[in-house]
């Protein structure tokens, strides 16, 4: 689904690449852009608190392509918080479903546009959600 904001299409296209990269089996031309889209200072709160970094999330995405096989993962409910001339804020819910069990965390992202137009994932925090 394409949407008029970009910033909403940023995070649908960036789900699409984090489920094929990690819930199928697929070539390394698939992790290079996914990680393209990320800031190199980038930062995040993961749902249990973990605190992750440009480099920490290279590390995981180019060390688990493959290993949720089955992955799927919804997003709903987007929400723009704020936008400026250079980045917006972005709430979303994520449903991420995998080896029967499924997850529901409230997301919120800082996106930033460079110079040429290209969006960038500034920050993320997520939060788990009980059902």
């Amino acid at each position: 689904m394409q949407y008029s904001n970009p910033w909403f299409n940023e995070v649908i296209d960036a789900h699409v690449l984090i489920q094929q990269w990690l819930g199928s089996h697929s070539k390394q031309e698939v992790c290079d852009p996914l990680i393209a889209r990320f800031s190199e200072n980038y930062s995040m709160v993961g749902i249990a608190g973990n605190v992750l970094d440009y480099a920490g999330l290279c590390g995981f995405f180019r060390a688990n392509g493959g290993t949720k096989a089955g992955l799927e993962i919804k997003v709903f409910d987007l929400r723009l918080v704020s936008e400026w001339q250079h980045g917006a804020v972005v709430q979303y819910q994520e449903k991420q479903s995998f080896a029967g069990k499924v997850t529901l965390r409230h997301s919120t992202a800082v996106f930033e546009r460079s110079a040429l137009g290209q969006i960038f994932w500034r920050h993320l925090h997520e939060t788990s959600t009980a059902f």
